[in-house]
C-alpha cells in the first residue's frame, strides 16, 4: 500500500508538471555551461586568499585615478570600475597584484539572457517566478518520492547502492541513474525554491541612515593601507568595495564582504556603520552559487548532467508507466450621512486611486461611505469608521492636502466613539518610510474618541500584495468582503499616452543623460509618470518643454528602475507614460522677476521655463553641479537663452572644481538682491534634491528674518517661493 501511494504520487507529480520540468531542465542544461565559459577566461586572480585588501585597495587606486569601485565576481575575477582621462566610465578585469588590465567584461550573451529569463520566470515576471517555484516544489517532491521508492525497491537504506535487478532497460536505468542523481536534483530543487522565496520576502536594510554625520572626523588621519578594517581580510573575502565620490567626510568607503557590509571614514578608517548578513542572506548567496554552477567547473558539469538526467527520467518514467498500464468616483452621501469616512493624503493623486477604488466597492454594496482630503477633516456626526490613507512627502512631511490634519484632529473631537485604520504609502528605499503615516497613527492614539481597529499598515511601492493584506483584514472586521480591484494591480492604461522618442543623449561624466519626446498638451514644470515594469511601480520626472519637445534630464543609477528603463530607449521607440499637471510649478505669469535655483538634473524644467519667457522678464539662474563637464549637457540651451535675452544672468556653482562652491554660497552673497526681488514681485523657484532644498530654505529664512520677521511665511502663502524637489 505504501509503495503504491509513493508510486502514484511520483507519477501524478510528474504528469502534472512535466512540461514545465522539460522547460526548466533544458534551460538549466544550457545555463550550466555559462559559468564554465566564464571560468575559462584567463582573468582569474591566482590565490586570491593571499592578496590582502590593505595591498590591493591603495594599489588599484594609484593605478586607476578615477576609480569608483572594485568588485570580485562569482568567478573570482577582479573588476575595476573607473572613469578614464576623458571622463568616460570604464569597466575592466585587472590583476590585483600588479594592477594590469587583463580584459573587458562582456555583457551576458543574448542566448544566456534568454535562457535565464525562461528558467526563472517564463517571461511572465513574478507570476512566472511563482510558477517555476511551484515546479521546483514538484521536483522536490518527485525527488523525495523517488528516493523512497528506491529505498523500498532495494529493501532499505543499507542496500541503496546495491545491484539493481534488470527488469527492463528503461526501468533499470531509471533506478540506477536515479540513485546517482536524486540527491543532486534534491539540492537543485531546494535551492531553487529558497531563492524564489528569498527574492519575494527579503527586505534590505539601509545602514547608512544610522551614520551620525555630525560626528564625522578627519583626524587622526590614516593611510588607506593602514586601516584596521582591512586587517586579516583578503580578496577572497571581498564582494564589492566603493571608493568615496569626493574628499568630503560625508563620502565614505562602502565595503561588502561575504558575511557583512560596512562603511568606513575615508580619513580615519573608523567603522561608521556595520551590519552582519543574516543567515538567510548567506544561505541565499550559497544557494545561488550552487543552483547556477558558479561554485566551480566540476559542479557546473554535474548540474548539466543532472539536468539531462531529468529529461531522461521524464521520458523513461512515462515509458515505464505506459508499459505498466499496457501490461496492466463622486460622493453619493453627504459627510453628515456617512458612516465610513475615507480621509486621503496624496501629493500626486496615487493614494486617491487606492482609496477611490475601495470607496466605489463599498458604495456598490450599499455602505454609506464618504471620501475627502485629510485637510477637510471636520465633525462627522454619524461616522463609525475612519480610514486614513496617506503618503509621505519629502523628508517625512505631510502631503500638501494633509498638512493641517493633525492640528484639526484635536480641534474637531467627534461626538461618537469612532474606530480607525491608518494605511501608509511609501517606499522602503527612503529612510523615512511612511513617516507621516506614523505621525497620524500616533496622533489618533491620543484622541479619547478614537479606537484603533487595526495596527498601522504600510504599503511599499504601491504593492498590491501589501494593500491586499490590509484590505482583507479591514473588510473582515466591517463584515463586508471586498476583493482587491483589478485596477489596483496594473496601471490605468486609459490614462497612458504614447510618446515617441526623438532623441536620447549618451551619458556624461556624471552618468546623466537627456531624453527628448514628442510634445503633448503639457507645460514646463509638469510631471511625466512612467511604469517601467508595467505594474504598480510609478516613477515621476519633471518636464521641460522646448518647442515641440518634452525634455527630461535623468541620472542613471545602477539599479534604478526608471533611469535604466529610459536609458534603454532609442530614437523612434514609443513610450507609454502618464502626463500629470503640476500647476503650482509652471511659469508664474504674475512674476515680475524670476530667480531659478537648481542642482543636478533639477535644471530640466527650468530649461523649458526660461524658453517660455516671452515677455523677457529678468530671470536669474543659480545652478549647481560637481564639475563644469556636468554642465556641458545643458550649455547650448543656456548660452542661447543668454544671447536672446530670455535669461539675464547665470551663476554656475561647481562643488568639485575651481573654488568648490555651492549654490547656497552664492545665494548668501546675493542676499540683498534676493530680498529686493521678492519685495518687487519676484518669484523664487527651486528644483533639485531635498538636501539642496533644506539648505536654500535655511538661507531664505535667514534673509527674511534679517529684513522682516515673518516674511518667509508670507512669501510662501503668496506663492512667491515655489518648490519641486525630490
Amino acid at each position: 500500500m505504501i509503495i503504491s501511494v509513493w508510486r502514484y504520487s511520483h507519477l501524478t507529480l510528474a504528469i502534472s508538471s512535466f512540461l514545465l520540468l522539460i522547460v526548466a531542465s533544458i534551460s538549466g542544461f544550457f545555463l550550466a555551461f555559462e559559468p564554465i565559459l566564464m571560468r575559462s577566461q584567463n582573468v582569474q586572480v591566482d590565490r586570491s586568499d593571499t592578496i590582502s585588501l590593505a595591498y590591493a585597495i591603495p594599489l588599484l587606486k594609484e593605478k586607476f585615478q578615477g576609480i569608483q569601485e572594485i568588485e570580485v565576481d562569482d568567478y573570482d575575477n577582479v573588476i575595476v570600475k573607473y572613469a578614464d582621462a576623458k571622463g568616460v566610465d570604464q569597466k575592466k578585469y585587472v590583476s590585483a597584484v600588479t594592477g594590469e588590465i587583463l580584459g573587458t567584461p562582456q555583457a551576458q550573451q543574448p542566448f544566456f539572457q534568454w535562457m535565464t529569463v525562461v528558467h526563472r520566470s517564463l517571461f511572465l515576471h513574478n507570476t512566472g517566478r511563482i510558477i517555476m517555484c511551484i515546479t521546483a516544489g514538484a521536483l522536490l517532491l518527485i525527488a523525495v518520492s523517488g528516493i523512497l521508492l528506491v529505498v523500498q525497491r532495494q529493501n532499505g537504506w543499507r542496500r541503496f547502492f546495491s545491484n539493481v535487478e534488470k527488469t527492463g532497460l528503461f526501468h533499470y536505468y531509471h533506478v540506477v541513474l536515479g540513485r546517482l542523481s536524486l540527491f543532486f536534483i534534491l539540492a537543485l530543487s531546494v535551492t531553487g525554491i529558497y531563492l524564489t522565496i528569498f527574492g519575494f520576502t527579503y527586505k534590505a536594510t539601509n545602514i547608512i541612515s544610522s551614520i551620525d554625520e555630525s560626528s564625522l572626523k578627519e583626524e587622526p588621519f590614516k593611510e588607506v593601507a593602514n586601516f584596521d578594517a582591512w586587517k586579516d581580510l583578503t580578496l577572497a573575502n571581498l564582494k564589492k568595495l566603493q571608493y568615496p565620490f569626493s574628499e568630503f567626510p560625508e563620502d565614505y568607503y562602502y565595503v561588502k564582504l561575504k558575511d557583512r557590509e560596512f562603511y568606513l571614514n575615508q580619513f580615519t578608517g573608523e567603522v561608521l556603520a556595520v551590519q552582519d548578513f543574516s543567515t538567510a542572506y548567506r544561505m541565499s548567496d550559497l544557494s545561488l552559487r550552487w543552483h547556477t554552477g558558479r561554485a566551480g567547473i566540476i559542479w557546473a558539469l554535474i548540474l548539466a548532467v543532472n539536468s539531462g538526467y531529468i529529461l531522461f527520467f521524464i521520458y523513461s518514467g512515462f515509458a515505464i508507466s505506459l508499459k505498466r498500464k499496457k501490461g496492466n468616483t463622486k460622493n453619493v452621501f453627504r459627510e453628515t450621512e456617512a458612516e465610513i469616512i475615507f480621509l486621503v493624503g496624496s501629493e500626486n493623486g496615487g493614494t486617491f486611486h487606492f482609496a477611490s477604488s475601495i470607496y466605489k466597492r463599498l458604495i456598490e454594496q450599499g455602505k454609506r461611505a464618504y471620501l475627502t482630503d485629510m485637510n477637510k477633516f471636520n465633525l462627522f456626526p454619524k461616522a463609525k469608521h475612519f480610514v486614513i490613507m496617506t503618503s509621505t512627502y519629502g523628508q517625512g512631511e505631510p502631503p500638501s492636502n494633509a498638512n493641517l490634519f493633525v492640528e484639526k484632529l484635536s480641534k474637531y473631537a467627534q461626538a461618537n466613539q469612532v474606530t480607525y485604520a491608518v494605511v501608509g504609502f511609501g517606499s522602503r528605499s527612503y529612510p523615512l518610510y511612511c513617516k507621516f503615516a506614523d505621525d497620524v497613527d500616533n496622533a489618533l492614539k491620543k484622541q479619547s474618541w478614537a479606537t484603533e481597529m487595526l495596527p498601522l499598515y504600510k504599503v511599499n511601492d504601491r504593492s498590491p500584495q501589501d494593500f491586499g493584506d490590509w484590505l482583507t483584514a479591514w473588510t473582515q472586521l466591517i463584515d463586508c468582503p471586498i476583493l482587491l480591484p483589478r485596477e489596483l494591480q496594473t496601471p490605468n492604461s486609459q490614462k497612458l499616452k504614447k510618446l515617441s522618442v526623438v532623441e536620447r543623449t549618451p551619458l556624461n561624466s556624471e552618468q546623466v543623460f537627456m531624453v527628448k519626446l514628442e510634445s503633448q498638451d503639457v507645460f514646463s514644470g509638469d510631471l511625466l509618470a512612467i511604469y517601467p515594469r508595467n505594474d504598480h511601480r510609478e516613477r515621476l520626472y519633471s518636464i521641460g518643454k522646448i518647442g515641440d519637445h518634452i525634455l527630461l534630464s535623468i541620472k542613471l543609477h545602477e539599479h534604478g528602475l526608471g533611469s535604466n528603463f529610459l536609458y534603454q530607449l532609442d530614437k523612434g521607440d514609443v513610450l507609454d507614460a502618464k502626463l500629470i499637471k503640476n500647476n503650482h510649478f509652471r511659469f508664474p505669469k504674475y512674476a515680475r522677476e524670476l530667480i531659478l535655483i537648481s542642482n543636478g538634473t533639477g535644471i530640466a524644467p527650468f530649461l523649458g521655463i526660461i524658453n517660455e519667457n516671452y515677455k523677457k522678464i529678468p530671470i536669474h539662474l543659480y545652478c549647481g553641479f560637481r564639475r563644469e563637464s556636468s554642465f556641458d549637457l545643458y550649455r547650448p540651451y543656456i548660452e542661447s537663452y543668454l544671447e536672446n535675452g530670455n535669461l539675464k544672468a547665470l551663476c554656475l556653482a561647481l562643488s568639485r572644481e575651481g573654488d568648490q562652491r555651492y549654490v547656497s554660497d552664492y545665494l548668501l552673497e546675493n542676499s540683498a538682491r534676493i530680498w529686493d526681488s521678492l519685495n518687487r514681485g519676484g518669484v523664487i523657484m527651486l528644483c533639485g534634491s531635498l538636501a539642496m532644498q533644506q539648505d536654500v530654505v535655511c538661507i531664505l529664512k535667514e534673509i527674511c528674518a534679517v529684513n522682516h520677521p515673518g516674511g518667509y511665511d508670507k512669501f510662501i502663502e503668496q506663492s512667491k517661493i515655489l518648490f519641486d524637489c525630490y
